[in-house]
């Protein structure tokens, strides 16, 4: 072989070593390395089912998270861990892991392939299901192809249900901090440390993290932001549809009732409430007890104000200044729960809406008519679908975002999603824009969604949202881009929310009246 035949030969076997070296699939973390792979189109690495905590199983069932034990050689991470215990909830939940498991506290991260160490925005999502279902290998919140955008983009799996938010007296006497329930939350909160720890060696900044969630996730995002425990984790957070902000509804309980409810359901359903009995019954059998319905016994196993983890209701806490005070971006669709009255039986009429509102809302049914009109019937089953998405998620997400606005030292922006889709295999058209239909449009997982017939529109503002989301997380503003102007909501900008539609677009507020009237009705003025 001659020196120039060498000389090639070498070149051309280092290159692809050289790449490697600067863009590695096998990653240090602090407890061990973990092997990725590429993404089709050899843009982005993908890390899949690492853990970040130890699985909460025996002992360590209704325990908070506890640190991941250190493994030898390295973990293969190119396969979605288990997804937390949950029941066949949402029929549009689509997962691609191994199937549920108490064994399930794993995270995703999604990095550029060119990634420099440490140089890049991070975004942690946390998925939705009522804190009930949920998962992250769901292909709709795939983060491939928003890490196209330079960002470095984490999701993880949090126990849910009985599993992640169980109280009882006992549980409250052995903690150290005198608390019980918000495993969950725990959960996603050491899965944040576990980013500050570890996300330098995956190409993301540490100090520039940005966490997102639509639904109980988001509702997870504002809690997040309250809890003393995580509110120094972040320095950005978007809310979509949801914050933990409901007037009596989904409210976080005081630990004390909670005890007394979970207690009861205990003895109910297992006939004992010991925490050695109830540690020892299998997962399946827990899960299947938990979802029936128990004549007399209130469980809706969500958050509770512990003490620790929520020393105060989330309200109270951003009322006195106490949450995080970041950049805030958040709201919610235009029609969140009007397939409830789309396809109610029988529909309402302009005589049964006005009914309603005199039972509902007594002396004030007039003001309230105001705002919500029903002098047809085909304006009553509007105004029906209006109210039934305020009651639902959009109230106390405006809640939340009043709450930042005045306590919160830091800009806040609003938007709603106008843009019904074009219908699919579970979401008729006439639907309009539904709970959970951002998500696909957030991600640039549209063709992730069966039998949807997606139209240029669609295309053009799930790249736009994209280019708002990542803008945000960069830098706290969603501007850039030559994107449609998205100027701050707050009195002194005349309340300004962005319309993410076809041709999107930021107005003033057209519907404050209605807020601050549901605001006097269902919870405290706003300020």
């Amino acid at each position: 072989m001659t020196r120039t035949v060498r000389l090639v030969f070498f070149l051309l076997i280092s290159l692809p070593l050289a790449a490697y070296a600067s863009n590695p699939l096998v990653i240090k973390t602090n407890k061990g390395k973990v092997r990725g792979t590429l993404t089709a189109d050899g843009q982005v690495r993908a890390f899949e089912g690492i853990p970040y905590a130890e699985p909460p199983i025996g002992d360590l069932r209704w325990q908070p998270p506890q640190p991941a034990e250190k493994w030898k050689g390295v973990l293969d991470a190119t396969h979605f861990g288990h997804r937390c215990m949950q029941a066949d909830i949402y029929k549009d939940m689509v997962f691609r892991d191994a199937g549920p498991s108490e064994a399930c506290l794993n995270l995703n991260v999604w990095t550029p392939a060119n990634a420099k160490k440490g140089s890049l925005p991070v975004m942690v999502w946390i998925y939705g299901g009522g804190y009930h279902a949920g998962g992250t290998s769901e292909p709709r919140q795939d983060g491939q192809f928003l890490a196209h955008r330079n960002v470095v983009v984490v999701s993880m799996n949090y126990r849910l249900g009985i599993f992640g938010f169980f109280v009882s007296p006992e549980l409250t006497a052995k903690s150290a901090h005198h608390a019980s329930g918000n495993y969950g939350l725990m959960d996603q909160n050491a899965a944040i440390e576990w980013v500050q720890k570890n996300i330098k060696n995956f190409g993301g900044d540490p100090h520039n993290i940005t966490i997102f969630g639509e639904s109980a996730g988001s509702m997870s995002v504002s809690t997040l932001m309250a809890s003393p425990l995580s509110r120094d984790r972040f320095q950005h957070a978007i809310g979509e549809s949801g914050g933990q902000f409901f007037a009596g509804r989904f409210d976080a309980q005081p630990l004390e009732l909670r005890e007394q409810q979970d207690t009861k359901f205990a003895q109910a359903a297992f006939g004992t409430s010991s925490l050695a009995d109830l540690r020892k019954i299998p997962a399946s059998q827990l899960l299947q007890e938990s979802m029936k319905e128990i004549p007399g016994i209130q469980a809706h196993f969500g958050p509770d104000v512990d003490g620790w983890f929520l020393p105060k209701s989330v309200p109270e806490i951003y009322a006195a200044g106490d949450q995080a005070h970041v950049p805030l971006l958040a709201g919610w669709n235009a029609d969140e729960m009007r397939s409830a009255v789309i396809f109610a039986n029988p529909q309402p009429t302009a005589e049964s809406f006005k009914a309603k509102a005199d039972e509902d809302f007594g002396p004030d049914a007039a003001e309230f008519l105001k705002l919500y009109p029903a002098n047809t019937d085909a304006e009553a089953v509007r105004s029906a679908g209006d109210l039934a998405s305020d009651r639902f998620i959009v109230f106390s997400t405006w809640r939340w975002l009043e709450a930042q606005v005045a306590t919160g030292n830091a800009p806040v922006y609003r938007y709603r999603f106008d843009l019904g889709g074009p219908g699919d295999k579970y979401h008729p058209a006439e639907i309009g824009a539904f709970h959970s239909d951002d998500i696909e449009y957030v991600f640039g997982t549209l063709d992730s969604r069966p039998d949807a017939h997606w139209r240029p529109e669609d295309r053009t503002l799930s790249d736009e949202i994209q280019q708002y989301w990542t803008n945000f997380a960069r830098t706290g503003n969603p501007n850039g881009d030559s994107l449609p102007n998205w100027p701050t909501y707050n009195a002194k900008d005349n309340w300004m929310v962005m319309h993410l539609n076809a041709t999107s677009e930021s107005k003033p507020d057209a519907q404050r009246a209605r807020y601050l009237f549901l605001d006097k009705q269902w919870g405290k003025p706003a300020e």
